[in-house]
């Protein structure tokens, strides 16, 4: 009898556990496709991506995160180089912020190009693709308002082979 009652227990919280995983994935989680190249060698053309929906409705985002916002009736997944108040000026590929270089070790192959210095304002931020010669950023269209974040990349979900690709700041 007690055996029957604890696998009675366990399938019960197995399934309860189940149903909680479920709402908070519909409520809080996204999981857009990413196509183009912009985010490579991190995020490849065709791959799914988990997306917190909940991270910045009571938090701000950070330099290194990756992030999903709206832009043009587009969801573009970009990379967080400044933040409000951030002097960005990119000389030849090398990114400066507020006077100094930003280390960038997640881009394999910069873009020797320049852009002139920007000041991010107040309820955005400044987003770059790490693929820096193939990416439509913050270098196109300006920094992105806080209005149009729709949360922070965690990992990579699909294709099976990238599995759980931790995105790291």
């Amino acid at each position: 009898m007690t055996r029957v009652l604890r696998w009675r227990s366990v399938a019960s919280f197995a399934v309860q556990f189940a149903v909680l995983c479920l709402l908070v994935g519909a409520f809080f989680m996204r999981t857009p496709q990413v196509w183009g190249l912009s985010m490579e060698p991190q995020i490849h053309s065709g791959q799914y991506v988990l997306i917190n929906t909940f991270a910045y409705r009571f938090g701000q985002p950070h330099r290194g995160d990756i992030l999903a916002f709206h832009h043009n009736g587009r969801v573009f997944i970009k990379r967080v180089i400044g933040l409000a108040g951030d002097r960005i000026r990119i000389d030849r590929g090398t990114v400066n912020v507020n006077g100094s270089m930003l280390a960038e070790p997640y881009v394999r192959d910069p873009d020797r190009r320049s852009s002139p210095e920007t000041i991010v304002p107040s309820q955005a931020v400044y987003v770059l693709g790490d693929n820096r010669a193939n990416s439509e950023d913050s270098r196109v269209f300006g920094p992105v308002g806080d209005d149009t974040l729709i949360g922070r990349a965690l990992a990579v979900i699909w294709p099976p082979h990238a599995l759980g690709g931790v995105l790291y700041r």
